[in-house]
C-alpha cells in the first residue's frame, strides 16, 4: 500500500478511525461502489484553504509517495508520529520489505502517473474530465518521486485545477487493486493557452510475455491525451482487463516515462484509429510529443530510460 501525501491532499488527515472501516489514503480501492472509490471517498475532508501542489511547467515537480504519512516530511500528527529512517531517507516504507509496496523489486515496479482537470471545483469534475500528464515508470520505489510537467502546459482556471495520483502495482506481490489520491494543484509558469484534448482510453500494445505477446503493436496504441485507468471496482469502470492482467501507466499502454507532451489539441496533424495494422499517428511538431511519428520521418517509439535504484 502507498499513498501521495501532501496537505493540499483530499483525505490528508483521515485516519483508520475516520470511517467504519479502513479508509486511509494508503488502503486500495477495490470492489467499490463509485462513491467510495472516487477521490478516495475523501470528498467531505478536502485540503485547508491556501493549500495547493505546484505543477511547475517544463520542470518537474517532486511528490511524496509513501505507505504510511509518519514516512513523509509530514509526519507531525501521523499515528505513530516520525518513522522515516535516517540511514535510508528516500525508503517509502521504512522498515518494511518491499511488498509493503507491492513489488519483488526495481524491475517489477509498474509506473504510476498524474492527473489533471482543468476544473477548481471538485465537485464539478468528473472520471472523463481527467488527463494524464505525467508519468515516472520507476514507482512506487522512491519516497521522493519526480513528476515532470509538460512544457506547453496551459494556466489553471481562478482557484486551481483538480489533480489526482493513480497506480496500479504489479501482480506479483499483492492482490488487483487500484490507487487515487486527489489534490488541489496549480500550474505555474505556464506559457501556452492550447487546451489539452479530450482524453481517450488507453489500449494495450505493449510487449506482454506474461500473456504471450513477444512483440508491440504501436498501430494499436492509443496517442495524445489518455484517460487514467478505472479498474475492477463495482462501477463507473474504463478498463476491463482480467484479474491478472491489471493495466498499467508503462510502455505497456503507451504511457512513456516522464511528460506527456503530446495530450494537446493540436499535437497531432493526424490519428487514425488504433489497430494492430494501423498507420502511426503523424505530428504537427516534432516538439509537441515524445511518441508517434513527425511529418518529416516516421521514427520508432523510444525507449524508456534506464532505472537505477536510488535509495
Amino acid at each position: 500500500m502507498a499513498a501521495f501525501f501532501h496537505p493540499s491532499m483530499y483525505g490528508f488527515n483521515v485516519t483508520d478511525k475516520t470511517f467504519d472501516y479502513d479508509n486511509r489514503p494508503v488502503v486500495p480501492i477495490k470492489e467499490m461502489t463509485f462513491n467510495q472509490w472516487w477521490f478516495h471517498g475523501h470528498l467531505d475532508y478536502p485540503p485547508n484553504d491556501g493549500d495547493i501542489f505546484e505543477l511547475p511547467a517544463g520542470q518537474a515537480a517532486t511528490a511524496e509517495l509513501a505507505c504510511h504519512r509518519g514516512a513523509t516530511s509530514y509526519h507531525a500528527g501521523a499515528d505513530g508520529g516520525d518513522i522515516r529512517d535516517p540511514n535510508e531517507p528516500n525508503n517509502p516504507c521504512p522498515d518494511s520489505p518491499t511488498d509493503a509496496f507491492h513489488t519483488t523489486g526495481l524491475d517489477d515496479v509498474k509506473g504510476c502517473a498524474l492527473a489533471i482537470a482543468y476544473k477548481s471545483d471538485v465537485g464539478d469534475v468528473v472520471p472523463e474530465d481527467f488527463v494524464i500528464f505525467s508519468v515516472n515508470q520507476t514507482c512506487v520505489w522512491n519516497r521522493f518521486t519526480d513528476f515532470q510537467v509538460p512544457e506547453r502546459m496551459p494556466p489553471c482556471p481562478e482557484g486551481g485545477c483538480t489533480c489526482a495520483w493513480f497506480w496500479t502495482h504489479s501482480i506479483n506481490s499483492g492482490g488487483q487493486e487500484n490507487y487515487m489520491n486527489g489534490f488541489k494543484c496549480n500550474i505555474t509558469g505556464s506559457t501556452s493557452p492550447t487546451p489539452l484534448a479530450k482524453p481517450k482510453v488507453a489500449r494495450r500494445c505493449g510487449k506482454d510475455p506474461q500473456n504471450d505477446k513477444i512483440e508491440d503493436f504501436p498501430g494499436n496504441c492509443t496517442y495524445g491525451a489518455k484517460a487514467p485507468f478505472y479498474w475492477f471496482n463495482k462501477e463507473r469502470n474504463n478498463m476491463f482487463e482480467g484479474f491478472y492482467s491489471p493495466p498499467h501507466y508503462n510502455d505497456l499502454y503507451n504511457f512513456r516515462d516522464g511528460p506527456q507532451d503530446d495530450i494537446f489539441e493540436d499535437s497531432y496533424l493526424s490519428l487514425p484509429i488504433p489497430s494492430p495494422d494501423a498507420p502511426l499517428p503523424v505530428l504537427a511538431s516534432p516538439s509537441t510529443s515524445r511518441t508517434g511519428t513527425n511529418s518529416s520521418s516516421a521514427e520508432s517509439l523510444p525507449e524508456p530510460p534506464k532505472k537505477e535504484k536510488k535509495w
